[in-house]
């Protein structure tokens, strides 16, 4: 498939996702603007513009010939779901939406694609169950959140608009100087020798390697096929007990001390001011559309997409 020259525009660019993706489209001679309430920590090849991701202003300009639109924004869900915190995870998603749609609608030449990120938690947090698109909905916040933020995209992209979703699970990559995402953090546990078994060690960890994300939205946004909603995982998932056995391979630690669930709890509402749900819990998550599509993933593998990332770089 031959990609031609561009204009995209990532809005909620500044995190560790969009800065990844920014670097990405950059490099193979894209060009890129980012608008995000903050500017990004690092300096790119690309252009910034603040919006505060719920009002119409001058940022909507940016949207005029643009070949294609990302929309990353989102409060993080790394916290304590506190009411105020629950609030400013659905309305962030939610009202950012929104006011794209309307920008939209009031600019002479407006994007032709828009890919949406969602969240591979839209399924809840089945044991053992290997979800797919076809797979229903959970139950809980952030299956409701995921739900209300794709009913919104739906309702706020143009009738005309080819739209891509992207149901994203974990995931891996480097710290660029915008956060390096939850591996990050897992990392430092493991170097400490944190990095066991938490809780059961069966709750699944559907992962996907950062660059294999960048890939399927460069996919997304070039290739007039896609179309819908897909799952953004790895084709293997693996359970948290094997995740961070690999882990732990990867940084070259021997041992990692396992955490019961009460242990769990503790410290991550007292230690880590974060929700223990994220490690308690999770989802094995596999795209049956992107192999039916054709994808093909350069990190199927944990070990070899681990490696790519932390051995011999920490």
């Amino acid at each position: 498939m031959v990609i031609p020259s561009a204009r995209i525009v990532i809005a909620g660019g500044s995190g560790f996702l969009g800065v990844s993706l920014a670097e990405y489209l950059s490099a193979s001679g894209r060009e890129v603007v980012l608008i995000s309430r903050s500017a990004p920590k690092p300096v790119g090849d690309w252009k910034h513009v603040v919006w505060d991701g719920r009002t119409l202003g001058d940022w909507r300009h940016e949207l005029h010939g643009a070949t294609g639109l990302v929309n990353l924004t989102g409060r993080s869900v790394n916290c304590i779901k506190t009411p105020d915190h629950r609030d400013e995870i659905l309305r962030s998603r939610v009202e950012s939406t929104r006011v794209l749609g309307r920008a939209l609608r009031i600019v002479d030449s407006p994007p032709p694609v828009w890919v949406q990120m969602s969240t591979a938690h839209i399924y809840g947090d089945p044991p053992e169950l290997v979800c797919s698109e076809d797979s229903p909905f959970g139950h809980g916040l952030a299956p409701d959140v995921g739900r209300a933020w794709e009913e919104e995209f739906r309702e706020s992209a143009l009738p005309n608009q080819r739209r891509v979703i992207l149901r994203t699970g974990f995931v891996l990559g480097r710290n660029r100087g915008a956060g390096g995402g939850a591996l990050s953090t897992l990392k430092r546990l493991t170097q400490f020798g944190l990095g066991g078994t938490v809780g059961s060690g069966t709750q699944g960890m559907s992962w996907i390697h950062e660059r294999d994300m960048n890939r399927l939205f460069e996919r997304a946004l070039f290739d007039p096929n896609m179309l819908g909603p897909y799952i953004s995982s790895a084709p293997h998932p693996v359970s948290q007990k094997d995740f961070m056995r690999e882990l732990r391979r990867a940084v070259g630690m021997p041992m990692g001390l396992p955490a019961f669930a009460w242990m769990v709890r503790f410290g991550a509402k007292w230690l880590l001011n974060t929700d223990p749900e994220l490690i308690l819990y999770g989802r094995y998550v596999v795209s049956k559309r992107l192999k039916d599509f054709g994808f093909v993933f350069q990190f199927p593998e944990l070990r070899p997409a681990l490696e790519d990332l932390l051995e011999r770089r920490t």
